[in-house]
């Protein structure tokens, strides 16, 4: 993992990894409940995964009941 992600970053890029197999989309709201963040906190740190060259594709893909995130690994 890079050293310059934060370890709120760091979970969760461990938690898309170990989760994406078997799932594609994301909620921020159940992401959060399931390391013990908010959505918004979630939302804030998975664009810096977004951008950064990581082996998980991120994208944006919904917005009801919190923001919706399409994984691939």
């Amino acid at each position: 993992m890079a050293a310059d992600l934060t370890s709120k970053q760091r979970r969760i890029l461990q938690y898309l990894r170990d989760n994406a197999g078997t799932k594609t989309y994301f909620k921020s709201r159940l992401i959060g409940q399931e390391l013990g963040m908010t959505a918004k906190e979630v939302g804030s740190n998975i664009t810096a995964l977004q951008d950064g060259n990581f082996d998980v594709e991120i994208e944006k893909w919904g917005y009801s009941s919190s923001t919706t995130w399409k994984v691939n690994v």
